[in-house]
């Protein structure tokens, strides 16, 4: 199965797995995004869960290792001790990196401009987001907690309980499909549901498990089944069927708003922290590339260490450290972008070729 682009990602949480109805009507899914995707556990890990020091970390070690080993090949450490190679390398570096240092520190202002603006604006965002807590508050009927984790955690929990009052308000039916339907859905959402909440009980907002367990609740499948069931059975249900129906896809319909703010913060912490990570690596990177070139330039380095020649070790530590300035933007910007990728939609759209 193809990803929604509301899936979330992988947890160890347990998953559902997908039955079909009569008339095979797929209603159920999965509680991750690796069982509705098909997708490489390691892959997800890498690019999504994974530390992103540590993502980094392995890069430079893969970095480095795959330099000395071509450079034990045979006699291209050669051309290493001879001309301006060095020289050409790490001036090249030297470059990129106040190049690219600039860059960095133009997108984290960026970034902080986002939150500045005159009192109006400020005002205005003040306004929208107390609109959204007070009907949520309303919603769930007590008030709305402020850490992002439980906040997340209090509107899941909404509608599974929305979830188990429709399969109440239908089981005096004489419809055996509608009922047997309406259970299997709400299997589905209170499985997934408490999946979602096992992820987000003690998460803390700026790693990223808030929005790593957030991802998994695929509420756009959700609405488009109440939007179906409601429809396929309007004969069948009663005016307090249809008043369930309604406020469980008001719920449902919370979330959209609900993950996109949490992303949205999360993808501004995440590309502030890249950029104060940044600026700290630029400036050993900064010292080692002017060391190559000052102290090595040209001038060969003599010796062998561990069977190979000392100018691929010192030459390959140099290029991996003036690296890890953009080895950190590969391992932050792979997991925004994928993440962007995934969630591109906002309510009851399927952008992939999941169970359309």
């Amino acid at each position: 199965m193809s990803i929604d682009p509301d899936d979330g990602v992988d947890a160890e949480a347990g998953s559902g797995t997908e039955l079909e109805t009569s008339g095979d009507t797929d209603i159920s899914t999965a509680n991750t995004m690796r069982e509705r995707a098909d997708e490489s556990r390691l892959k997800l890990y890498v690019i999504l869960s994974a530390n992103r020091l540590v993502v980094t970390a392995a890069l430079g070690l893969l970095l480095f290792a795959t330099f000395v080993a071509i450079g034990s090949v045979g006699g291209f450490y050669e051309n290493l001790n001879t001309g301006d190679t060095k020289a050409t390398i790490f001036s090249t570096m030297l470059g990129a990196i106040i190049t690219g240092t600039t860059l960095i520190v133009t997108i984290s202002q960026l970034v902080i401009s986002q939150e500045n603006g005159p009192l109006g604006d400020q005002h205005a965002r003040m306004s929208n987001t107390m609109d959204f807590r007070n009907y949520m508050s309303d919603m769930v009927e007590e008030p709305v907690p402020v850490d992002p984790s439980a906040f997340l955690q209090e509107l899941v929990n909404e509608t599974k309980e929305r979830a188990e009052t429709l399969r109440g308000s239908v089981s005096g039916s004489d419809d055996n499909d509608l009922r047997a339907e309406v259970d299997e859905f709400t299997d589905s959402v209170t499985g997934n549901a408490d999946a979602v909440q096992e992820e987000l009980d003690g998460a803390r907002f700026g790693s990223f498990d808030v929005l790593y367990g957030a991802l998994n609740f695929n509420y756009s499948w959700k609405i488009f089944q109440v939007e179906r069931i409601a429809d396929e059975y309007a004969d069948e249900i009663d005016e307090d069927t249809e008043t369930v129906l309604s406020e469980f896809k008001t719920a449902l319909s919370m979330w959209g708003p609900a993950r996109e703010h949490i992303k949205t913060l999360y993808f501004q912490w995440a590309l502030i922290d890249l950029s104060q990570l940044i600026l700290y690596v630029s400036v050993p990177a900064l010292l080692v590339a002017g060391a190559m070139l000052g102290f090595f330039g040209t001038a060969p380095i003599p010796g062998v260490t561990l069977g190979v020649q000392n100018v691929v070790w010192v030459v390959g530590a140099g290029f991996t450290v003036t690296s890890l300035p953009f080895l950190l933007l590969v391992s932050y910007i792979s997991r925004i972008a994928t993440v962007a990728k995934r969630t591109l939609a906002i309510g009851p759209l399927i952008l992939r070729g999941s169970q359309r």
